[in-house]
């Protein structure tokens, strides 16, 4: 009896606690810990969304909890490039593609291209075919491979192969484009807007994430029908019928950030996937590969001596000999062929090599900064109006660009707020940045005196690398080559870092922090691309108390 009395008691004690909690937790989650306001909405008041869950992955992406490594230590130097000296870096949580983007969801892209914007119309022309990927890549002047250039973007049989082709301004855009679509889907399935406004779109009629979150009454051509249209605006605009603010917030949580390029650290952090060396708050040893031992060959019962990467054995050998296909594939493979590594993320080695975010330089600053390094920074803001408003683009304001082979590729789409860069205002008496441009950010600007010569007059600069220009000049294009001969380096602010072995290349190009640079407006037949996404809120997903 005295057991059972005490049990009781513990009982209701346990059960007191737990309902003094939860209304604590009620009020700390509906009141102002400032001024002990209400901030659920209620009555007209001011609204916070004090509930929030943790972020969702966008589709296509996993979870990679931050944390620092070493960056840029590789096991062999061999090219004696020194633009790899380890660095120690702390990278934030983030979000990043399991495979990378394949043919299938580029096509995706360029057949909403196609069917909002026309090519058949001359205005919309470029829009679609400055999207389109270079299929010439895979020619070669002493090579048969018409077949990869007819077939391999179109034919179902390379539908889940990576998209090749691409330049790192063509990835950049498909990333906004792949943004804005997620985003304008979550919406419609949530009830903010028409469902399926997103199957809806024309070139008057197109949604922008920045466009709804900065001027949501223009979003859709203005069209508040299909904007306000959805069955949660409808119980906003009864439980409020005097407000207008029943348009989704940032603050509302319910949009997620940016698909975007990984940087250079944030992809070489998820390559090397070191959870495996794990012990306790320190790794032991280090890896190669994004698997673990020093072999590109499997030690596994089921699948030994296979290779774990496709790509080139030796001269000649793209992939064993008749009925013994080592690695399953010539040229690439389809994505998830091989064991992905310990993020669950696949081909983070071999198949293609990958755009990464970053303008090169041979030297990664990490004396300047150790935390979520990045070299591309252009700070910009939204374009103001006469009346004080944001500009959003119409259809006859498209902003293209002419890229150094001619290629013209728009880089504003109808719909979307234009940018401008940051000035004076942004910029005065700040401590940390001075301006907009910040690419050649202590290593090639005027701050660095990285000239060679010191005199102010010699425009002798540290890379002195090739001018090729191009023109638009009465609708034609005109090129104009770079024959000096007094160029020193292929390096400038538009050549990009792009990681990770491909199919084409030697066992040593897969250890994932070498690091190598194309330009950015041009692609090649093995440099494909992934998409990653911040993450906000807390470190780790799984709600862990800090350690000492």
């Amino acid at each position: 009896m005295i057991m059972k009395n005490f049990v009781k008691s513990c009982t209701f004690v346990f059960i007191a606690l737990a309902m003094t909690s939860c209304n604590n937790s009620r009020d700390y989650q509906s009141n102002s810990r400032a001024t002990g306001w209400d901030l659920s909405g209620r009555d007209g008041g001011v609204s916070y969304k004090t509930d929030y869950e943790p972020q969702e992955p966008g589709p296509g992406l996993l979870f990679v909890e931050g944390g620092t490594f070493t960056m840029g230590r590789v096991q062999d130097d061999v090219m004696h490039d020194w633009n790899n000296t380890p660095t120690q870096q702390h990278v934030q949580s983030f979000y990043i593609d399991e495979t990378e983007v394949t043919n299938v969801m580029y096509l995706e892209y360029l057949d909403w291209l196609k069917a909002v914007f026309p090519p058949s119309e001359e205005r919309y022309a470029n829009i679609y075919t400055g999207a389109l990927p270079d299929t010439l890549v895979w020619r070669n002047p002493l090579g048969f491979n018409e077949n990869m250039v007819n077939n391999y973007l179109r034919h179902p049989a390379y539908h889940n192969y990576p998209v090749v082709g691409v330049n790192w301004i063509q990835a950049t855009e498909f990333s906004q484009w792949r943004t804005d679509r997620v985003n304008e889907k979550r919406l419609a399935d949530k009830g903010y807007t028409v469902r399926d406004a997103y199957q809806t779109s024309d070139a008057n009629n197109v949604f922008s994430t920045e466009t709804y979150l900065n001027a949501p009454s223009q979003v859709y051509g203005g069209s508040d029908s299909i904007t306000r249209g959805g069955k949660q605006s409808d119980r906003l605009l009864k439980n409020n019928p005097d407000s207008t603010n029943v348009y989704v917030q940032r603050k509302d949580g319910e949009l997620l950030p940016a698909y975007r390029l990984p940087t250079e650290a944030e992809w070489e952090y998820a390559a090397l996937g070191q959870s495996s060396l794990r012990d306790y708050n320190s790794y032991r040893g280090r890896k190669k590969y994004p698997w673990d031992g020093r072999y590109t060959r499997s030690g596994d019962r089921k699948t030994v001596g296979d290779q774990r990467a496709n790509f080139k054995q030796g001269r000649g050998d793209y992939g064993g000999i008749a009925g013994w296909s080592d690695d399953g594939a010539d040229i690439t493979a389809e994505v998830k062929s091989y064991e992905p590594n310990d993020y669950g993320l696949y081909d983070m080695a071999g198949n293609v090599s990958e755009w990464v975010a970053d303008v090169y330089r041979p030297r990664v600053n990490n004396e300047f900064n150790d935390f979520n390094y990045f070299r591309g920074n252009v700070y910009t803001k939204n374009a103001i109006t006469a009346d004080g408003q944001v500009k959003v683009l119409s259809t006859e304001e498209v902003v293209y660009d002419t890229l150094s082979n001619g290629k013209i590729i728009a880089r504003n789409l109808p719909g979307e707020i234009a940018e401008v860069e940051i000035g004076e205002k942004e910029t005065y008496l700040r401590t940390q940045f001075s301006k907009s441009d910040n690419v050649n950010f202590r290593d090639g600007d005027k701050l660095s005196s990285r000239y060679y010569s010191k005199r102010s007059d010699d425009n002798s600069q540290m890379y002195n690398s090739p001018d090729n220009n191009v023109t638009l000049k009465d609708g034609e294009i005109e090129r104009e080559y770079d024959d000096s001969s007094g160029r020193t380096t292929l390096i400038d602010d538009n050549v990009r870092v792009y990681k990770g072995g491909s199919w084409k290349d030697r066992e040593y190009w897969l250890d994932p922090a070498q690091r190598r640079f194309y330009p950015q407006d041009m692609a090649t037949d093995d440099i494909g691309f992934r998409n990653a996404m911040s993450k906000v809120g807390s470190k780790s997903n799984k709600g862990r108390r800090t350690r000492n």
